[in-house]
């Protein structure tokens, strides 16, 4: 028979060890939680680094792609050279009724990488490229010009009359057309419509001349 004594060391012993089998249990836990945690963070890691990886090389692809790209890429003018083959600057004045027409609006911002206004300026056409005309300038922006008229993208238009004509002038020479003109460094063209008076185009040039190319 148990007396009192024994029975209170075998309670002792009981509780003694689901004591140690509670804390080893807690400790087997932490160690589960600590290694799960651990494990976590090293595959957060990992998936971090291939997805910078991924975008550092996407972004390295562009900037190759980009900076290798000919004429033969997608909407790229006929006859011209490769991208960078030539970074030329133009002045552009055009006069409509007098009032100048401005291509500073966004909707004539860098519409494509050969030749294009930028840096939300309207005075200044940059050409990337070898043999790219005045015509694909226009083109891309959705203005149609040829000798007889010039049309608005809202296909407001603007044609020659008795009364009025449309005028070009390269570096203060008159000529027919500059549609398939290649504009040059430091060149500067007015088109001006209209029924000005001889003084009046003598104006618009001066006015053109004194525009600062934006480099």
């Amino acid at each position: 028979m148990f007396n009192r004594r024994t029975f209170n060391r075998v309670i002792f012993r009981n509780l003694t060890f689901m004591g140690r089998k509670e804390r080893r249990e807690r400790e087997a836990k932490r160690e589960n939680y600590a290694s799960q945690r651990s494990s976590e963070k090293r595959r957060n890691t990992l998936i971090a680094v291939a997805v910078l990886a991924v975008i550092a090389l996407i972004v390295g692809y562009a900037a190759f792609q980009f900076a290798t790209m000919t004429e033969t890429a997608p909407g790229g003018p006929e006859n011209a050279g490769a991208l960078g083959s030539e970074h030329s600057h133009t002045g552009i004045l055009v006069k409509i009724f007098g009032d100048t027409f401005d291509f500073s609006s966004p909707s004539y911002q860098l519409k494509n990488r050969w030749i294009h206004f930028e840096g939300n300026d309207g005075t200044t056409i940059h050409k990337h490229a070898t043999g790219v005309k005045l015509g694909y300038l226009f083109e891309s922006l959705s203005i149609g010009l040829d000798n007889e008229c010039f049309v608005f993208p809202n296909e407001k238009e603007y044609c020659n009359t008795d009364k009025y004509s449309l005028k070009f002038f390269i570096n203060g020479e008159q000529v027919d057309n500059i549609v398939d003109y290649e504009p040059m460094d430091d060149d500067k063209v007015l088109i001006s419509f209209g029924d000005e008076t001889p003084e009046e185009i003598e104006g618009q040039l001066l006015e053109l001349q004194a525009q600062q190319l934006v480099k």
